[in-house]
C-alpha cells in the first residue's frame, strides 16, 4: 500500500498533470493587463447611471410621441377607414350608383363637340336652354306686365311663386350634396345666376315637370299641345344628360321635385286679391290705406 501512494505522487507531481490540481501562477504585468481590460465595480455603476437618465430621457420624449400617433389615429374619419364587413345595403348602394355612372356616361352622347353625336350639340343645348330657370322667371314677369285680367294675373303670380321655390329648393339641395356630374364641365353664366352648379338634383327636369303639370292644370290646351308638353318636359331632362351635366338618378330626383313643388303651390295657392296686393307691392302702387 504505501508505494502504491508514492507512485501515485510521483505521477500527479509531474510537469502534465500540475494544472489539474494547483491554480496558474499569474505573473504581475498579465494581472495589471488584466486589470485594465476589466473596470471596476464603480466605475461599471458611473457609467450605467448616466445611460439610465438617458434612457429615461428618451422614454419621456417618447411618450409625446405615443400620444401624437394616437391622437392622430383617433382624428381620422370613418371615410377614409376601410371596411372589412361591409353591410349588404352599402354594397347595394355602390353597385347602383357605379350602374348609374357607367350608364350616364354612355348616354352623355352630346357631352363634347367630339362625342358620338357631337354635331347636335347646339340643338340639344338650346332645347335644355327651355328648361332654363331664369328665361321662364323673365318670361313670366314679362306676361304678368301685360296682362289685363284677374285670372291670368293670378295664374301668372302663383306660376312665378313656383319658379322661385324651385330655384332656391333645387340650390339648397345641390349646395347640401355638392355631386358633380358625370362629365367635368364647368357651369356657364346662366347656371351661376340660377345657382344650378352642381349635378344632384337636376334643376331643369324639376322645373320642366313642375310648369308642365302646372300649365295642365291651369290652361286649356288640345290634345296635341298637352302630349307635346309632356314630351317636351321628358326631353328636357334627357338633354341634360345627353349634355353630360347630369346622371339618370339626377334626373329622376328632379322629376320627382318637380311633381312635390306642383303640390305644395296647389297646397298655398294665393287668392286674386292677395295677388293683387302683391302685384301693387311690385309696381309701388300699394297703399295700406287703401
Amino acid at each position: 500500500m504505501p508505494t502504491s501512494r508514492a507512485r501515485a505522487r510521483n505521477v500527479l507531481n509531474r510537469p502534465e498533470f500540475m494544472s489539474l490540481h494547483h491554480q496558474p501562477v499569474r505573473s504581475a504585468g498579465a494581472e495589471a493587463r488584466a486589470g485594465a481590460r476589466r473596470p471596476s465595480y464603480k466605475a461599471q455603476q458611473q457609467q450605467q447611471q448616466p445611460q439610465q437618465h438617458a434612457g429615461q430621457g428618451s422614454d419621456h420624449a417618447q411618450q409625446p410621441d405615443a400620444v401624437e400617433n394616437g391622437r392622430e389615429r383617433r382624428e381620422f374619419p370613418e371615410e377614409d377607414c376601410m371596411q372589412l364587413n361591409p353591410s349588404f345595403k352599402g354594397i347595394a348602394m355602390n353597385s347602383l350608383l357605379a350602374i348609374d355612372i357607367s350608364v350616364s356616361k354612355r348616354l352623355g352622347v352630346c357631352a363634347h363637340t367630339t362625342s358620338s353625336w357631337g354635331n347636335m350639340r347646339a340643338i340639344v343645348k338650346l332645347l335644355a336652354l327651355t328648361g332654363h330657370g331664369i328665361p321662364w322667371i323673365l318670361g313670366t314677369l314679362v306676361c304678368l306686365t301685360r296682362s289685363n285680367t284677374l285670372a291670368g294675373q293670378e295664374v301668372l303670380v302663383n306660376l312665378l311663386l313656383a319658379l322661385l321655390l324651385d330655384v332656391m329648393t333645387v340650390a339648397g339641395m345641390q349646395k347640401l350634396v355638392k355631386r358633380k356630374g358625370p362629365w367635368e364641365m364647368s357651369p356657364s353664366f346662366l347656371d351661376y345666376l340660377a345657382m344650378d352648379v352642381y349635378s344632384f338634383p337636376s334643376a331643369h327636369a324639376s322645373r320642366a315637370v313642375m310648369v308642365a303639370k302646372f300649365l295642365l292644370a291651369h290652361l286649356v290646351l288640345a290634345v296635341p299641345l298637352r302630349i307635346l308638353l309632356v314630351l317636351w318636359a321628358f326631353l328636357v331632362g334627357m338633354s341634360r344628360v345627353m349634355l353630360g351635366r347630369h346622371h339618370l338618378t339626377d334626373v329622376g330626383c328632379g322629376v320627382a321635385l318637380g311633381f312635390l313643388h306642383y303640390s305644395l303651390v296647389e297646397m298655398v295657392w294665393l287668392s286674386s286679391s292677395t295677388c293683387q296686393t302683391l302685384i301693387s307691392i311690385g309696381t309701388l302702387n300699394w297703399s295700406p290705406f287703401y
